[in-house]
């Protein structure tokens, strides 16, 4: 695949149909950011106060009867909760170091425990999906499928929407180029830009684990969630109970973020590979080329035929990427993305239309630009970035020279980073330097990831020490691995959560099935949708 200009072009036109929509629309050197303030000694203060305040609000809502923190009732209408889902609104400081200041109010969904089979009640299991930017409220809906009836009948079943995120004071940046987006999320947001941090969302954690009535965290992320998690450990390691941290991201704070979003890019590749590799075992079915590079070939000439021509009207380039990084995400999607391709081929572009043509409901426009705005702000709040494009681009025509899936696209995806207007950016948070006092965790990663490659799973586990218990799905390759895919993953979860064993320091597991190849005139399920796996537990492909 080419690296050179028109590369960049195709992974523009990307990243403006999907997660990677808010990218810059120039291929020119744009002039270089103003750097981040350095952290001093001010800086760490006001991080010190923050602390402060966030345990002060934490112990104030422990002292309340148990529970007594949160009101559950119905679920506001325009978060389409079903029943038997309760919500309850929990408050926030916007700033923790003014606790008495401005508030924002966070969504919290609930199913409690079932006791099914006669089990025991053992608290709340609190589940944030990742992104950032993504919203956890449909998680209590798992409790409804078979591989959680267990888990469900011992917990209440708890999600939330993280600050900033739908109704939680929803964050929008919108605007069509880097520097824009960036001057946009400042203008729209004002003086809160800063308080979107993952330092910010593990407070709100915290509060919200006093607030179920809890002393301790039963906890499970996924992707960023996993970050999430392990910095609430490394900050409150005698206030968590158990800890299931699934799909790692690597908390090296030399990787946060710009280094973690370069790995993707290979970790994105060998995905790609998988897939084109899949489908040309099943040439017989889908006509696509019987080698990888084949089937590359088949989809270069769909990708330039939606270039001149959107299929449908509506899917071009950049809308036919962001459905085939689905199939880097999940290989559930495999077989109907292969037939969308075959379909196209043979002179009829409906399935690849219906497939990769954005969600037209009503508020998904929407609901995509405030994930995209909370991404961003998390990822550029978090940890200082190169601020000069001449950085970025060396750094990223170099891993498109090895993996041109999507280097651009995601490099794009990020570089409203080095325009943010939060001048005094945090340092990257530290994880495991408490972890003595941590009681075992437990972590889930599949080798093959690409979003979250491996390496991290391996990071982590290290630095939260010798009672950090990893679960390796071999071979496989699927993003978010708890939750339906594999049996083996999922007993061993099932089973940390329930007695808090583990099977020791490293487990592996045989990977789950690859999907059988399925013709559009025989699948078992509707476009777009990931069989076997809730689409509460799908981290969001960003």
């Amino acid at each position: 695949m080419r690296t050179t200009l028109p590369d960049r072009r195709h992974a523009t036109a990307t990243a403006t149909a999907t997660a990677a929509a808010l990218l810059c629309l120039v291929l020119g050197s744009p002039a270089p950011a103003r750097a981040a303030t350095p952290p001093d000694g001010g800086a760490a203060r006001r991080v010190a106060a923050a602390d402060a305040g966030a345990e002060a609000v934490a112990r104030r809502m422990a002292r309340r009867p148990a529970g007594g923190g949160l009101v559950f009732g119905p679920c506001p209408e325009a978060e389409e909760l079903p029943s038997p889902i309760r919500c309850a609104s929990l408050a926030v400081p916007l700033d923790y170091a003014r606790p008495g200041g401005p508030q924002i109010r966070l969504t919290v969904s609930r199913v409690p425990a079932t006791g099914r089979g006669g089990a025991a009640r053992q608290g709340a299991l609190v589940y944030n999906p990742g992104g950032p930017g993504a919203s956890g409220l449909f998680f209590p809906l798992v409790a409804g499928l078979p591989e959680w009836e267990r888990i469900g009948a011992a917990y209440d079943l708890v999600g939330y929407a993280p600050r900033g995120v739908g109704g939680a004071a929803p964050l929008s940046c919108e605007d069509p180029a880097a520097r824009a987006y960036a001057r946009g999320c400042a203008q729209r947001s004002g003086a809160a830009l800063p308080y979107y941090s993952t330092l910010d969302n593990v407070r709100d954690l915290h509060v919200l684990r006093a607030a179920l009535g809890e002393p301790k965290l039963t906890f499970m992320g996924a992707s960023y969630g996993t970050y999430l998690g392990a910095v609430y450990a490394t900050r409150h390691p005698g206030h968590v109970r158990r800890m299931v941290l699934d799909s790692a991201v690597n908390p090296d704070p030399r990787r946060i973020w710009y280094l973690n979003n370069l790995d993707q890019a290979a970790g994105f590749e060998r995905r790609w590979h998988d897939f084109r590799a899949w489908a040309a075992r099943h040439h017989a079915v889908y006509g696509l080329g019987g080698t990888p590079e084949a089937v590359q070939a088949s989809y270069e000439k769909v990708r330039d035929a939606v270039e001149r021509a959107p299929a449908g009207g509506v899917v071009g380039s950049g809308e036919l990427q962001s459905a085939f990084l689905q199939a880097a995400y999940y290989d559930e999607v495999w077989p109907e993305r292969a037939a969308a391709l075959s379909a196209f081929l043979a002179g009829n572009p409906g399935p690849l239309t219906e497939q990769a043509r954005p969600d037209p409901e009503p508020g998904a426009a929407a609901a995509r630009e405030n994930a995209r705005a909370v991404y961003t702000a998390v990822l550029c709040n978090d940890a200082p970035w190169p601020a000069d494009w001449a950085v970025w681009d060396r750094d990223n025509t170099e891993a498109a020279r090895r993996a041109p899936f999507e280097t651009w696209a995601n490099a794009f995806l990020n570089l409203p980073c080095a325009y943010w207007p939060v001048r005094e950016r945090q340092q990257p948070a530290a994880v495991g330097e408490q972890r003595a006092a941590l009681p075992g965790t437990l972590v889930v990663a599949a080798e093959r990831d690409g979003a979250t490659p491996y390496p991290g799973a391996l990071e982590l586990q290290r630095r939260l020490g010798r009672r950090a218990s990893l679960v390796t799905e071999a071979g496989a390759g699927a993003h978010g691995v708890v939750g339906g895919r594999n049996a083996c993953v999922d007993g061993h979860v099932e089973r940390y959560l329930l007695t808090g064993a583990t099977a020791g320091w490293r487990v592996r597991c045989a990977p789950h099935p690859e999907p059988a190849p399925v013709s559009l005139d025989n699948r078992a399920a509707e476009p777009g949708r990931v069989p076997g796996v809730p689409r509460a537990l799908l981290p969001p492909a960003v």
